[in-house]
């Protein structure tokens, strides 16, 4: 694994130990889920924070329910110091793993630990975020907290509403937050180094290749819509076959013409995840049929072109089957690219440590979407068994997670002498 004798803080062991108490703050007793701005969240929000004291840093709840825990730098004489953001979320789906964002915080927490205990004096001050919004189950809109931080929060999101009714302002002051700066509290990108997360890869690439960690070239960028198919209904026993305006078989046909396209070219994917025949019956021809879309890739051109050639096969299939066909975006996210510079660093911090410096792209999106041509962003994965995610199958070996808190700690080490050289 590791060349470098590893502390208590960055052990796997260690390491799990936190993952597993975290994993006790929960909505439900029979299965993990952490909503945001929930007891549970709070609960889980408590424990963070005890663990970022213990590490040395000075913490406090911002606006939007995000624990923030910093240490300054060793300040030269006249010198203002930048910061390096660090982080990952906190929340939950529901019956999810333990491990999505819940370990890219663990990481960051230890790896700042094992640099305090070390005595190390860093050039730059570094902030830990344990965000609280990343899923997007509680509310309609999502990544909040990063939002945020990154200065591009959405005000309007104050007054979504959960399935109880209760606003998103409102839980923010029930969990101790002041939403009153929500808009207030966005990092200045000239004094920001970049924001750099640790998470589980949430897919199989680096199982695949025997690998413990890679390195984040990009957040695939997604469009998501739904596609309504109107056909006509009729008795399935009265109406000839030839005579059908059958939606349901459109859409069937429409769905692997959608595989077809996104299997046509390396890191695009596209699916369809949900389908519905509303008034649907064993009896009934089907005649209204809605299904979701989700197209993603690293390159925002060849997404674009892909929901282009859905969209036009969609139309083709329609008119040739006799119905109508309609797709309605609703979600467009750009991708992200990670800073070649950082990258780079990570490599070298890699290899120092005896690991491959492999690169991959993410499939899945992150907080660090939110940073996108604000500030600089760098992600280091870790392997996921099956690329099992969001399921309670969900995980990441104590030695896995051990080589990317590590990895993170010689980043930050290469990091402070490179940056410290250069100021």
């Amino acid at each position: 694994m590791s060349t470098i004798a590893p502390l208590v803080q960055t052990t796997g062991q260690a390491l799990v130990a936190r993952i597993e108490a975290l994993a006790q703050f929960s909505a439900d007793s029979d299965m993990l889920t952490r909503l945001t701005l929930t007891q549970a969240h709070r609960n889980a929000a408590d424990m963070v924070t005890a663990w970022m004291i213990q590490a040395g840093m000075k913490v406090h709840i911002d606006a939007l329910g995000t624990v923030v825990g910093r240490i300054e730098a060793h300040r030269q004489a006249g010198k203002a110091a930048k910061t390096l953001l660090l982080g990952s979320h906190i929340d939950t789906v529901r019956n999810a793993g333990k491990y999505d964002g819940n370990f890219g915080v663990i990481a960051a927490i230890a790896a700042v630990d094992r640099l305090k205990s070390e005595g190390a004096a860093l050039p730059f001050a570094i902030e830990v975020l344990a965000f609280g919004d990343e899923e997007g189950v509680r509310y309609p809109s999502t990544l909040t907290g990063s939002r945020s931080i990154a200065g591009t929060f959405d005000p309007a999101a104050l007054d979504h509403q959960d399935a109880d009714g209760i606003s998103r302002r409102e839980a923010l002051i029930r969990f101790g937050a002041d939403p009153g700066y929500a808009t207030k509290q966005a990092r200045d990108p000239a004094k920001t180094l970049g924001y750099v997360e640790v998470h589980i890869e949430q897919g199989p690439v680096l199982e695949s290749e025997g690998l413990p960690i890679g390195i984040v070239t990009a957040i695939n960028g997604a469009t998501r819509g739904t596609i309504s198919i109107t056909g006509k209904s009729g008795h399935s026993g009265t109406l000839p076959m030839s005579l059908r305006h059958d939606a349901l078989t459109a859409a069937a046909e429409m769905i692997l013409a959608i595989e077809t396209i996104g299997r046509s070219q390396r890191g695009l994917v596209a699916t369809v995840g949900q389908i519905e025949t509303p008034y649907g019956a064993v009896n009934i021809v089907p005649g209204t049929v809605t299904m979701s879309l989700d197209v993603r890739s690293p390159s925002d051109t060849e997404r674009k072109a892909a929901v282009a050639r859905i969209a036009e096969e969609i139309s083709r299939i329609a008119q040739r089957r006799g119905v109508e066909a309609v797709f309605t975006p609703s979600y467009d996210m750009p991708a992200a690219p990670c800073d070649a510079a950082l990258m780079d660093m990570l490599g070298r911090s890699f290899q120092h440590l005896g690991h491959a410096a492999y690169r991959l792209a993410s499939g899945a999106g992150h907080d660090a979407m939110s940073f996108n041509g604000r500030i600089p962003i760098a992600m280091i994965f870790a392997r996921c068994r099956g690329g099992v995610s969001h399921n309670p199958a969900e995980f990441t070996s104590p030695g896995d997670m051990e080589a990317a808190t590590v990895a993170l700690y010689e980043f930050l080490k290469t990091l402070s002498a490179e940056f410290g050289a250069g100021s």
